[in-house]
């Protein structure tokens, strides 16, 4: 059983062999922009859901209340960062562009446990289908949402009916996977919407969302004040309702083809803060650039500024870097403000340490620009003022010497921003700017060799925002480090339940499950990652390692295959794929793969020791001893007791074959420090004495 794709806008009305969960949902995102769809499928579904299981309301509260922002009266917030009661100004952690994903899947879990739930109760009628049309019209949070329903939900569960035309490649390439292709709309293609519900003729009322003829084309007969009038009646009525999601989508659409300035600019203005602050950097990419097409500078410069930089930063986080410098690039040939222009120069300065290419960052032009900015900020008058902005340019200095390999630098100029802070900004100003720069200060005192002296920091910002998901990780992994694997398997456990749902939390506890021997467990955490995230290219890494060691060697192989396409050239997968093709005898293909490993990265000791093992099982046992004895003055180098114990062991064996029974002895010796109870060693030792 298959997902459905309808290759067109809208479904035939066809019913399928299932029940329709949902009459269908049109996903075109100029009705309520992000997660449109979604919003209309919770809207029919949580009110039954807070009856029958309030718990797994309340279990996916975050994800909901992001999804359908106006059932936030009926979902109480559970989980919320401290950010969420702070000021616009203050709240200076804008969502990376990965939270749709956790999102999209903590909605997913939620469909999925509400509908085995209802599957489970008395009188259940069975499987349902759920039909989105117009999907090519979507926000890409809907986008995003349906490629992840498509793969984690079961079609005997749950059919999909996706409607598009020409999806994006994410979405087409799910498509493919998991749904069968349905070639035709219907015989009256978009017809299916004209009818069953009367809906023809009014193109206003449906928001611009219907191209049908028999809808279009009286709204193109009206006179230009008509449909002015038309649209601003529309988006009057919506603006009247107090709702959230129109906001986004329906009403920046009337009021630009009102044509009333002040309205618009309040309108987009509205759409693009709140966009930004959850998130949603493509609705913000898509409203900015059409607001910045209308709004004159002149007729208000603040909104301008504030359109542009908001659109810009969502630019630079989808990946278009060089369209957000273009804008950066503008708002310096308009505005002489020092504070604004010192914006700009930051962030200019983080496009360029950040960029998505590592090939085209450059610290060294960051610099440039953060100096810039920290030049301006020195000299702005209010104590206060300077405190928060000269303090987050010396944070973001402290990143760009960084990357320069300018430790000490660093630590130095994030000492002085929480300094100046602690110093200039009135008790309780600037929570999150303050916790950042603590946080950050415990990166650069870990960094310097110092992990133990920076837990107080990390565990500063988790008590001031406990709900914040990020900072249990940093600490999690410091506490690793220290070798206090409870207590950071208790913070990524935390971390797990303050969240939607993210793989980072699942791969690191599975680095330590791996560690301590419950390979099972090692090996659900990662399914898990995979599952929510199947770019997550460093659980293939882990994962096709682990498969490797259980003797899973095709499961491996297609693992190191997927990551490879991901990140070619990537060293680590590159090794798996080696060893694989070592344990079925591919000898060729095992020397090509591990000898573009080592080329890859010359410091990966797994590499040179499966290389050793694959020249001693084809003879060449000096190229064994040679690669195998760097592998072990790399294991030596990192500390890494595990991996030196292998690369001695697998050592001795290929000198005793050599007959260099006394340097084979010396291994051994050393590799029993490491290992006093392995009873191979012990055999080895006792069977050259």
């Amino acid at each position: 059983m298959r997902h459905l794709w309808v290759r067109g806008a809208r479904w035939s009305g066809e019913a399928p062999s299932q029940g329709l969960l949902v009459p269908p949902i049109d996903a075109h995102r100029r009705r309520c922009g992000p997660y449109t769809a979604a919003g209309v499928l919770l809207h029919a579904l949580v009110p039954g859901a807070l009856e029958r299981r309030p718990d797994l309301v309340a279990a996916h509260d975050i994800e909901i209340r992001t999804a359908a922002p106006d059932l936030c009266d009926r979902v109480p917030a559970r989980r919320q960062s401290i950010s969420a009661g702070l000021p616009r100004s203050q709240r200076i952690l804008v969502p990376g562009p990965r939270r749709t994903l956790r999102i999209a899947n903590g909605l997913a879990e939620f469909l999925r446990d509400h509908l085995r739930d209802q599957a489970g109760s008395a009188g259940s009628d069975g499987p349902r289908a759920l039909v989105v049309e117009q999907v090519d019209q979507a926000d890409h949070t809907d986008r995003e949402l349906l490629t992840v329903l498509l793969r984690r939900l079961d079609p005997a569960l749950l059919t999909l009916v996706i409607c598009a035309a020409d999806p994006d490649p994410d979405l087409a390439a799910a498509l493919e996977r998991h749904a069968a292709l349905v070639e035709d709309a219907g015989p009256d293609g978009d017809a299916g919407l004209v009818g069953d519900a009367g809906l023809v003729g009014d193109y206003v009322e449906l928001d611009g969302s219907c191209d049908v003829p028999a809808v279009r084309e009286p709204y193109e007969r009206m006179t230009s004040e008509e449909r002015a009038r038309r649209h601003r009646e529309r988006a009057d009525a919506l603006a009247a309702t107090g709702l959230v999601a129109p906001r986004l989508g329906a009403i920046p659409y009337h009021r630009e083809q009102a044509g009333d300035p002040r309205a618009t600019i309040d309108a987009f203005g509205y759409a693009v803060e709140r966009c930004l602050v959850e998130g949603f950097h493509h609705a913000v990419v898509e409203l900015g650039e059409r607001a910045l097409r209308i709004i004159e500078r002149e007729a208000d410069p603040d909104a301008w500024w504030r359109i542009l930089h908001s659109t810009a930063s969502a630019l630079g986080a989808t990946e278009r870097e060089d369209a957000a410098r273009a804008l950066f690039d503008l708002a310096r040939r308009e505005i002489v403000d020092a504070k604004d222009r010192a914006t700009a120069a930051y962030a200019t300065a983080m496009l360029l340490v950040r960029h998505h290419d590592p090939a085209r960052r450059d610290a060294d032009e960051a610099l440039a620009w953060i100096n810039e900015a920290v030049a301006l900020t020195s000299l702005l008058p209010d104590r206060r003022v300077r405190a928060f902005h000269l303090g987050f340019d010396l944070n973001g200095k402290a990143l760009v010497v960084s990357r320069r390999g300018r430790l000490t630098e660093a630590y130095r100029l994030v000492e002085e921003a929480i300094e100046l802070a602690e110093r200039d900004l009135d008790p309780g100003e600037h929570p999150i700017h303050r916790l950042v720069l603590r946080a950050n200060r415990a990166q650069l005192t870990a960094m310097l060799g110092r992990p133990d002296e920076a837990l107080p920091d990390l565990t500063a910002a988790i008590e001031a925002d406990p709900r914040y998901p990020d900072y249990y990780i940093d600490r999690g992994n410091l506490l690793c480090r220290l070798g206090r694997h409870d207590d950071a398997v208790a913070d990524y456990e935390t971390a797990m339940r303050v969240s939607p749902p993210f793989p980072e939390p699942y791969y690191n506890r599975a680095e330590i499950r791996f560690a301590a021997g419950d390979h099972e467990g090692a090996l659900a955490d990662l399914d898990y990652a995979l599952e929510l995230d199947p770019g997550f290219t460093v659980a293939y890494v882990n994962r096709a390692g682990l498969l490797a060691g259980a003797g899973e060697y095709g499961r491996a192989r297609d693992d190191a295959e997927r990551g490879l396409a991901l990140e070619p050239g990537n060293a680590h997968l590159l090794c798996v794929l080696g060893q694989v093709a070592t344990a079925e005898s591919r000898h060729a293909e095992a020397r090509k793969a591990l000898d573009a490993a080592v080329d890859r990265d010359s410091g990966l000791a797994s590499a040179w020791a499966a290389r050793g093992v694959l020249a001693f099982e084809t003879g060449d046992l000096e190229g064994a001893v040679a690669d195998l004895t760097r592998a072990v003055e790399l294991g030596e180098d990192a500390e890494d007791a595990a991996q030196l114990f292998t690369a001695l062991f697998n050592r001795a064996v290929a000198l005793r074959a050599l007959g260099r029974q006394e340097q084979a002895r010396a291994d051994l010796l050393q590799a029993l420090e490491l290992a006093p109870d392995d009873e191979d060693v012990r055999r080895a030792l006792d069977a050259g004495s």
